[in-house]
């Protein structure tokens, strides 16, 4: 049973099943022309809210092992790499809003309610979602997608990488609520591959 928050901004309703800080381990298992990546992890996923009309997404990862029955506390784990981020419906800009940067709201709009977030509903049923993700290593993505009930699906619409940073163009994730855990799916196109499966887990809300 997960007990969702009530004081959130309506546009995050879509979202709020995320919020929380979610722990488990994964599988990552990769093949590139030369190599075939395999190995277990250990993963947290933090989802939170400071009361915009966003969600703040942080994420770290250790390798743990060979297998998916390797110990997630072994001392000898891995860091792999982390990430940071916003998630957010995707709307109109309106004058309340502020920036870019530092620039303050240019006016005032009243305060959105769940009927402004119904007239978002895609008429598959879900909202368009977007989700802005820097990882570690300095390269940058927006994915963008749906969500629709319990299941999300993004695509990166660009991916941004600084020189030193290995080949990596383009990804998908999948996020998924099942029995109260949160599975998720991430596939990549990397050091020259084509967008291939590379990594999941099940992982289950720990606050």
């Amino acid at each position: 049973m997960i007990d969702l928050p009530t004081d959130l901004p309506a546009d995050l309703g879509p979202l709020s099943w995320l919020i929380g800080i979610w722990e488990g381990t994964g599988v990552i298992d990769y093949d590139t022309a030369d190599r075939h990546f395999t190995g277990s992890f250990a993963h947290r996923v933090s989802f939170s809210h400071d009361g915009g009309d966003y969600l703040n997404y942080s994420a770290n990862a250790w390798l743990i092992g060979d297998g998916p029955g390797d110990r997630v506390d072994d001392a000898q784990r891995t860091p792999l790499v982390a990430e940071i981020g916003f998630w957010r419906l995707v709307r109109p800009t309106l004058d309340g809003d502020a920036g870019p940067g530092l620039l303050p709201a240019p006016g005032t709009s009243p305060a959105r309610t769940v009927d402004d977030v119904e007239l978002l509903r895609t008429p598959q049923g879900g909202f368009d979602i977007e989700a802005a993700i820097v990882h570690s290593d300095g390269v940058s993505e927006l994915y963008l997608g749906q969500i629709s009930g319990p299941r999300i699906d993004i695509a990166t619409d660009a991916v941004v990488r600084p020189a030193q940073a290995r080949p990596y163009a383009a990804a998908t994730r999948m996020y998924g609520l099942v029995d109260g855990h949160l599975l998720w799916a991430w596939d990549v196109a990397a050091l020259g591959h084509e967008l291939a499966a590379h990594a999941s887990a099940r992982l289950a809300r720990v606050d």
